[in-house]
């Protein structure tokens, strides 16, 4: 797995190349390579630096937290976890927070003061990101 830390415009160009979505997000994870049975063994995780930072004073983290958030999440759409419903969406940031635990970090999705971000298609109640911005797996290598 490769991290590339990239700036708003970097980011916005990629997500609109790859989406067709407009603007900045804060991560984008492409897939680079599989195994025989189809199973991701290389990709590329790209993070948006200034939406970390935001996305961490907003949420009331340090940034070194956002961004090894972004890193984890883009690593697990890497090992096929989604988070397009509510339930993969509850799970995925499961799975993120009990790693960071894990880590010796603690939770970062789940910590920290409530906020709304831009909207999410499956937002999780009872958490600090409501609404959180949706990261997204892109298809195809760069």
């Amino acid at each position: 797995m490769s991290v590339a830390l990239v700036g708003d415009r970097t980011m916005a160009s990629l997500h609109e190349q790859f989406l067709g979505i407009p603007g900045p997000t804060d991560v984008l994870t492409f897939p680079m390579e599989a195994d025989r049975r189809g199973r991701i063994s290389s990709g590329e995780v790209v993070i948006c630096v200034p939406e970390a930072r935001r996305q961490a004073k907003r949420n009331g983290v340090g940034l070194e937290r956002e961004l090894l958030l972004y890193a984890l999440h883009g690593m697990l759409h890497l090992c096929g976890y989604d988070d397009r419903t509510a339930a993969a969406f509850r799970t995925m940031h499961a799975t993120e927070d009990r790693i960071l635990t894990q880590l010796g970090v603690g939770p970062v999705f789940n910590s920290g003061p409530s906020s709304a971000p831009a909207a999410s298609k499956a937002p999780r109640s009872g958490t600090r990101r409501k609404t959180r911005r949706k990261t997204h797996r892109a298809t195809g290598a760069h």
